[in-house]
């Protein structure tokens, strides 16, 4: 294992944030015999899990949601404010909606339970670390209901048709620079691009972005 904030290789380094320390010794046993993955620490609270991301700063964090004293969502929420790079995935056994869409719009980059087959949850760290929003289909479904009507309905009407294909990219999961080659355009106003986005839909980050198009019929 991996000691402080040195890296691996490329390997992807995963911190494992569950209150149950059984559920903690199975996914590490799963995960370190992947070739491209090194669970580098584990956590047993969101307070410890906080801790942990700034000291040891891993890729991708496997957060439970529901946990005693600082839980998965409002870890989300301090790490977010903290501008910690890491992905999180959370790993849970609540699939009621309302646990669902309260992570992702505190930050989760994907949302998964604990029934997932080892191989898929290898794959999600995978997919999670290289930019992409991975949800479970019933999570997905919630997400892609009608928006109930407010200030964010008719939103997508203030985006240039440009602002639109930047969104569906972000969508995909591709980085600036991809964005950039895929459109014929500097990475700086890629960056203006999503700058915009992010204003006129009033969300925070790229993950909230990729949430909204994908919701809104605007992601491939």
């Amino acid at each position: 294992m991996a000691d402080g904030t040195g890296r691996s290789g490329g390997r992807i380094r995963v911190l494992l944030v569950d209150d149950h320390q059984v559920v903690r010794r199975g996914l590490r046993t799963f995960l370190e015999v992947q070739e491209d993955i090194e669970v580098v620490g584990e956590a047993s609270d969101g307070e410890e899990g906080i801790a942990r991301a700034e000291e040891l700063r891993p890729d991708v964090i496997l957060m439970d949601v529901k946990m005693p004293g600082t839980d998965g969502i409002e870890a989300l929420r301090r790490l977010r404010a903290l501008a910690n790079p890491a992905r999180v995935l959370v790993v849970t056994s609540f699939t009621e909606q309302r646990t669902a869409v309260p992570a992702l719009r505190a930050g989760a980059a994907g949302y998964v339970y604990k029934d997932i087959d080892p191989e898929a949850l290898a794959g999600a760290v995978r997919s999670v670390h290289a930019g992409h929003v991975l949800l479970q289909p019933e999570v997905a479904g919630a997400l892609l209901a009608p928006e109930e009507q407010g200030p964010a309905a008719g939103r997508s009407g203030s985006l240039t048709e440009r602002e639109r294909e930047v969104l569906g990219l972000i969508a995909d999961g591709r980085s600036n620079r991809e964005i950039a080659r895929a459109l014929v355009l500097s990475e700086k106003t890629v960056k203006t691009h999503v700058s915009n986005i992010l204003m006129k839909l009033d969300l925070s980050d790229r993950t909230q972005a990729a949430l909204w198009a994908v919701r809104h019929g605007m992601a491939e």
